[in-house]
């Protein structure tokens, strides 16, 4: 568990201070930390490929469609470099990244997920791949299975991990299809008024601030209302109206709605085979200096 008990010792308790102060500051880094986890470590390996900017001969995993939305990217360097004026050069940006999901999920009033620390860096984007890696939201619950099961993250796990939708927001971008050119009648329809007042238009601008909330009733916490709410044909997303639908789904759904306690310990569960996918250890990848870079090497022209 500890991997920085020697080198770093205090490497967890900055990570976490600096998730405390920056979420004060801006509450939406801890949707940021929680969604990260996941764009990061379901493509191939928990490395923070996803952080690295685009190189002259690569795209970055940020520039590809699929991170539409993601942001706070700044931050993370921000506690990348309060571990460094401690340690430098011991802790990896794919444990900070993990570090800063696992304490933003706690901001959130989410379960405290005990993960292990020890992750390299990779040294690549990882942006050629994304789309065969990473679940998608308009993809068949199938898919979905499919895409988390090869992670080794089972039908509760994943029904569990969907919860993440109890917080944060729906850019209109990706909902406008259950608009227009007619309603979705799977919709709730005592919910579409306000889904089409938050979205006046067919074809939204991906740069507008035109967003729904995840969870009306209560956006900034982590909880089984997604669960409820989703039974009640209120989820956003293709996804979610199919996650409370799907015979393999629909009774986890139903537990969870339920069940907090239960939703967290699952919730708890796949957080940490997903920080565990695949991940650079012992002498692959490195530590990088900066996050949005890799290291130098003198031995590249």
């Amino acid at each position: 568990m500890n991997f920085y008990k020697e080198t770093c010792p205090q490497a967890e308790d900055i990570i976490r201070e600096q998730v405390k102060l920056l979420y004060k500051r801006h509450k939406n880094t801890a949707f940021s930390w929680l969604r990260n986890i996941f764009h990061d470590c379901a493509v191939q390996s928990c490395d923070a490929s996803l952080l690295l900017d685009s190189t002259r001969r690569t795209l970055s995993e940020k520039e590809t469609d699929r991170s539409f939305g993601l942001r706070n990217f700044r931050y993370i360097e921000t506690i990348k470099e309060a571990v460094e004026r401690e340690c430098p050069g011991i802790v990896s940006c794919a444990d900070i990244l993990v570090l800063s999901a696992r304490d933003g999920i706690v901001s959130l009033g989410g379960p405290y997920i005990p993960l292990k620390t020890g992750r390299r860096d990779g040294r690549r984007s990882r942006a050629d791949v994304v789309e065969q890696f990473l679940p998608d939201h308009n993809e068949s619950i199938s898919a979905v299975l499919e895409k988390f099961g090869a992670m080794g993250i089972d039908t509760p796990g994943v029904v569990a991990l969907l919860g993440a939708h109890s917080v944060g927001r729906t850019h209109c971008v990706k909902l406008v299809h259950r608009l227009y050119p007619e309603v979705d009648p799977a919709l709730n329809p005592d919910h579409v008024p306000h889904m089409l007042k938050k979205c006046p238009d067919a074809i939204p601008d991906p740069k507008a601030v035109q967003y729904v909330r995840n969870d009306r009733g209560t956006p900034m916490i982590l909880d089984n209302n997604y669960y409820r709410n989703i039974l009640d044909k209120k989820g956003l997303l293709i996804v979610d109206h199919q996650l409370a639908n799907d015979k393999r789904t629909k009774p986890y759904v139903k537990k969870m709605a339920k069940s907090q306690d239960y939703f967290f310990k699952e919730f708890s569960r796949a957080i940490t085979l997903l920080s565990e996918n695949n991940p650079l250890t012992g002498t692959k990848g490195e530590i990088r200096k900066q996050c949005n870079v890799a290291n130098k090497h003198h031995e590249e022209p």
